[in-house]
């Protein structure tokens, strides 16, 4: 498995294919504490400012590509010089995730973007390299999650300590420090991973 972003969806989506047996995971980000974070649970870290991530995953995967792959970054995704690129994880992950394989979108897509980089992009499009995808076989499942579904079998995870999520919380905070909270996470501050607000 392969998750593109090491925010705090793409640690949990590591995470739980770790719980649920993935032999190998592996995350891509460029943020030294989040991939810290990665590692400390066994997902391998690929910091993609450190080199191409498909040729990193290839690497791991004696060049056949992921099982799985995972795009937690959406619209606002970017190079390591920081040019704005929607399209990039999905086409990253095509190459990652081996022939036949699956991608799950979990990253936000937005209808329209009134201030993205291009025209494609402001009207809810990406540069999406459909003949890969279809050459390959590959199936893309996307959509918010349906909570509801999932909830009870979560908490029953935690409660029987097979799965322990408050490892991702790096800051609890009382609410009156809510907007400084989250601009030290929007500025992807070093070690802003998760924050826990108290009413």
């Amino acid at each position: 498995m392969v998750v593109y972003g090491a925010g705090p969806v793409g640690l949990m989506a590591a995470y739980s294919a770790m719980i649920q047996g993935a032999s190998k995971v592996m995350i891509v980000d460029r943020h030294p504490d989040r991939l810290k974070l990665a590692e400390q649970i066994g997902v391998i870290p690929i910091d993609d400012s450190k080199g191409d991530p498909v040729e990193q995953v290839l690497e791991q995967t004696r060049g056949q590509g992921a099982d799985k792959g995972c795009e937690c970054v959406g619209y606002q995704a970017h190079d390591p010089q920081g040019h704005e690129d929607a399209a990039m994880t999905m086409n990253r992950l095509v190459d990652s995730v081996r022939f036949t394989g699956h991608i799950g979108v979990v990253g936000i897509f937005l209808p329209q973007d009134r201030n993205g980089p291009d025209e494609l992009e402001r009207h809810g499009k990406i540069a999406f390299d459909m003949g890969k995808f279809w050459f390959k076989g590959q199936k893309v499942g996307t959509g918010q999650a349906n909570v509801k579904h999932y909830n009870r079998q979560l908490r029953d995870l935690i409660h029987q300590g097979r799965a322990k999520p408050s490892w991702i919380v790096s800051h609890e905070l009382p609410l009156a420090e809510a907007e400084s909270g989250y601009q030290h996470f929007d500025a992807r501050d070093d070690g802003w991973t998760k924050v826990v607000l108290h009413p």
